[in-house]
């Protein structure tokens, strides 16, 4: 079967959803497809590790409602091969999707544990976060693998619903390597004290599936059970798609300052895209909601017309049982770093400064201060510790 799109959008994430309204938006007649491998139309990401699991949202209301833009969705479908000359697309079904301009939202894919099973998830999507909801009851053994974004906010969530969670990580706490290491200390002591085991400093070497459950074996030697693994250990995007068919990859699709690719006709954008971020004065890949939302809606106005750059720099959130932050720019802490606490650990504001400049700021129980870090961040300096103490919060 053969579909004909003004737009064709490859990906059915929010990426898709943000550039399919923009595109309806700015052109009200635009014939607009997405097909993506998910069963699924569109839907919100954050909820998955967070909000789903306090129990007063069913899975039903992450839905983007993608459908009232007037695309068309093809979903359970992934696109085999891309033909740039003939400006067509093959799914795996057989069927060709035509089209005058294309946006590449392949987005990402987890990375795996050297084992799977059925009580092993790779945690990423709706049916991801269904199938640990099956095993997540009071009482039950969970192992939570990663530290990072996803890992500790699943954690966190799975503490809250009763379960026996133990975090393994090779980094030395949780958000090692991102928050200043007394930060990192505190939050240990935080998840701890709420029943989280943590085994630091370890790496999943292998594993197998057992009768209802998982046996993990760890690099230090040891090696535990557990009724379900969960795995949050970063993403890779997936741009294989892309190089198949000749547009420049490196570390995601390469885009210039309107998104698109090296065709005029393709564009990129979320996790998948890499970007110049004029605010750094460096290219990046973003693996957030603003991000893929801001993009997405960034690309659906040019391919219908528009003449802008992206000068979007993408905040990100995370909340840690009660605890919780915003964040802007880059979060390193090899940086020089400056804390500014209200409270210590509970309410303030880190810096990340380097050669002069801030790359970066941690708003830690702080609200509504993106939009000034972004200013901060975006001055030409130069700036030191005296200098950005005190910055923030700006009262607005």
């Amino acid at each position: 079967m053969q579909h004909d799109y003004d737009h064709l959008i490859i990906g059915a994430g929010m990426t898709a959803d943000a550039a399919a309204k923009a595109i309806r938006d700015a052109d009200a007649t635009a014939r607009i497809g997405i097909v993506g491998e998910e069963t699924h139309a569109p839907y919100e990401r954050p909820p998955l590790s967070k909000a789903l699991w306090k129990g007063d949202k069913p899975a039903e209301s992450v839905d983007l409602g993608t459908a009232k833009s007037g695309a068309t969705l093809h979903l359970g479908r992934r696109i085999v091969s891309l033909d740039r000359i003939a400006h067509q697309a093959i799914d795996d079904q057989g069927d060709v999707y035509r089209y005058q301009r294309l946006l590449l939202a392949t987005g990402a894919a987890p990375r795996r544990l050297p084992f799977d099973g059925e009580r092993v998830i790779h945690f990423r999507t709706l049916d991801d976060y269904l199938a640990l909801r099956r095993y997540a009851v009071a009482g039950a053994a969970i192992a939570v693998v990663g530290a990072g974004f996803i890992g500790s906010e699943l954690a966190a969530s799975l503490a809250s619903q009763g379960c026996k969670v133990t975090m393994l990580f090779p980094g030395a706490g949780i958000g090692a390597g991102r928050y200043p290491r007394s930060l990192s200390t505190f939050v240990d002591g935080y998840y701890r004290q709420r029943g989280v085991v943590l085994c630091p400093g370890v790496r999943v070497v292998d594993g197998r599936s057992v009768a209802d459950g998982a046996e993990v074996a760890l690099s230090d030697g040891t090696s535990a059970r557990y009724d379900a693994v969960v795995a949050g250990l970063g993403v890779t995007p997936n741009g294989e798609l892309a190089a198949a068919a000749g547009l420049a990859v490196d570390n995601g699709i390469v885009v210039d300052a309107q998104l698109r690719t090296n065709d005029p006709d393709i564009f990129a954008a979320g996790d998948v895209a890499n970007f110049p971020c004029v605010p750094l004065g460096m290219r990046l890949r973003v693996e957030h909601e603003n991000a893929a939302i801001s993009m997405g809606h960034h690309a659906g106005r040019v391919m219908a017309g528009a003449h802008e750059d992206y000068t979007t720099l993408p905040f990100f959130y995370s909340d840690l049982f009660d605890l919780g932050y915003e964040a802007v720019g880059l979060l390193d802490d090899r940086f020089e770093i400056v804390e500014q606490w209200t409270e210590p650990y509970r309410e303030g504001v880190v810096y990340y400064l380097d050669d002069g400049r801030v790359r970066g700021v941690l708003l830690w129980n702080v609200w509504g201060q993106v939009d000034p870090a972004r200013e901060l961040i975006a001055e030409a300096g130069p700036h030191d510790a005296d200098s950005v103490r005190g910055r923030l919060p700006k009262l607005v």
